[in-house]
């Protein structure tokens, strides 16, 4: 983006009409990404598009072409839905979050706040004995043999076996076991299966979760550490789903205050209306 001032001249078109910096960026703000590249790219190539562009659609209006189907409804309904985001965006900028807003949703909601660090025991299993067998060098198990060896190991864990040890003689996942089983700090933001979400956060530290199965293996989870995100570090994370849930809750009453009356029930049904006598 060149660095000059808004007032600047930057260039003028056909029919008189200058640009100025500050025209340009607003131009920019509202272009799509790609069109943004282009206008950064090659200014020159730019400028000779949009002055184009600003003959064609003037000689479009010239010819009353705007006032035609479907050019007259197109343009209706690009402006409806360019009008209902600026409504939605200013209602946004509306809504007031005071501070005392954020400690207390914070303190009615720390369990969304969770985080737990887990050490893993991976168990892998493939039914694709071949392909498996050549990439690992082993003969690799069937998902019945991984898921019971994988209630085996936590019965040892559960017997007192060192769970570190178990990592480093039984797991297949090589990053966490180089690392004594280390695998994730996990949060219930996190994009994480169902089945990991509601076993992990009902860990206490030192528990080990049951056998959860994923698509190629089973895991053993262990809590090492259960601590709450502070209220420092989440505190624009609720300043933005406070305004959020506030719009929305704002949006939903517009929604339901939405009147129709239906007229004619052949229009929604799609039944045709009868023959006229």
């Amino acid at each position: 983006m060149p660095d000059l001032p808004d007032e600047t001249v930057v260039a003028i078109f056909g029919d008189g009409t200058k640009l100025t910096m500050g025209g340009f960026r607003r131009i920019y703000e509202a272009l799509p990404p790609a069109n943004q590249q282009m206008a950064l790219r090659d200014h020159k190539l730019w400028l000779h598009q949009w002055e184009l562009m600003r003959k064609l659609s003037k000689m479009a209006e010239d010819e009353k072409l705007d006032q035609e189907s479907p050019y007259k409804e197109t343009l209706a309904y690009a402006r409806m839905n360019v009008l209902l985001t600026a409504e939605i965006n200013a209602a946004m900028n509306r809504v007031v979050v005071e501070p005392g807003d954020i400690v207390k949703y914070y303190d009615s909601n720390k369990q969304k706040y969770t985080q737990v660090r887990v050490k893993a025991i991976y168990i892998a299993f493939s039914d694709d004995a071949a392909a498996s067998s050549a990439s690992k060098g082993k003969k690799p198990l069937t998902e019945a043999e991984a898921k019971a060896k994988a209630a085996k190991l936590l019965a040892a864990i559960k017997g007192g076996a060192d769970f570190v040890k178990l990592v480093k003689d039984n797991s297949d996942d090589e990053t966490s076991r180089e690392k004594d089983g280390d695998f994730a700090t996990l949060r219930s933001s996190d994009n994480i299966p169902d089945a990991f979400r509601a076993a992990v956060f009902a860990l206490k530290k030192g528990d080990v979760s049951e056998p959860l199965k994923q698509p190629n293996g089973f895991y053993l989870l262990r809590a090492e550490e259960v601590t709450v995100r502070p209220l420092s570090e989440v505190r624009d994370e609720i300043y933005n789903d406070l305004k959020t849930a506030r719009s929305d809750e704002w949006l939903r009453g517009i929604d339901s205050d939405a009147k129709v009356q239906i007229v004619t029930p052949a229009f929604i049904s799609g039944t045709p209306a009868p023959a006229k006598q």
